[in-house]
């Protein structure tokens, strides 16, 4: 299980928890965008990322620019910027951002490309879609270009790392997340939400 570090800190007068409830759903259960009108416009930030597992002779060929797709993280890296923009279009119930930065990042293993985006925004809402539809779209364009040499390459593992701003504040994952059958951990305060530093990244 994986422990979340929250600097979000309850309520004194809060003596039990509230169940959760899905905020995309109105009273009759049909599917409603949530209204955000009243919310406070800060600076908000999400880290996410994702796995692409290949062979020991893939990742050689990727590192070394030798693919028959040629250099296949220059392009999964403007894809994935290309989709935090386009978050909205692809999850219907997803606010439009104005995104101010965007960055994906790569790390290359023995048998597999890890995938990070950080996705930032002054606006109303996070931006934890965002920066998972980076991660996502990125990952599929490194499959699209391995998979004329590995065609059961697999993609796993996506998910929010980091997220500040906002209401309910910031918080860090420590470790890969599993299914949960109960709430995470929580932990003491984070000062900040972590920025990926890993190779070279690109913004927008």
């Amino acid at each position: 299980m994986a422990v979340v570090t929250t600097s979000e800190k309850p309520h004194p007068e809060t003596t039990a928890p509230q169940a959760p409830v899905l905020t995309h759903l109105r009273q009759d259960g049909t599917a409603a965008m949530v209204d955000v009108s009243d919310k406070a416009v800060t600076t908000r930030e999400a880290t996410a990322t994702g796995t692409v597992s290949t062979t020991a002779a893939v990742m050689a060929l990727l590192g070394s620019g030798g693919l028959p797709k040629g250099d296949a993280l220059a392009v999964a890296r403007i894809a994935g910027i290309m989709g935090a923009k386009k978050t909205s279009e692809l999850i219907p119930l997803c606010h439009p951002l104005p995104i101010s930065k965007v960055t994906v990042d790569f790390e290359l293993g023995a048998q597999a490309v890890t995938v990070f985006a950080t996705v930032k925004t002054r606006g109303v809402t996070g931006v934890e879609m965002e920066a998972l539809t980076a991660v996502s779209v990125a990952a599929l364009n490194v499959y699209d270009m391995i998979k004329a040499v590995d065609k059961h390459a697999v993609i796993s593992g996506i998910q929010v790392l980091a997220k500040s701003g906002g209401k309910s504040g910031s918080w860090v994952v420590d470790g890969p997340c599993e299914p949960a059958t109960a709430a995470p951990t929580a932990t003491a305060p984070a000062a900040t939400a972590p920025v990926a530093t890993h190779t070279a990244g690109d913004q927008a």
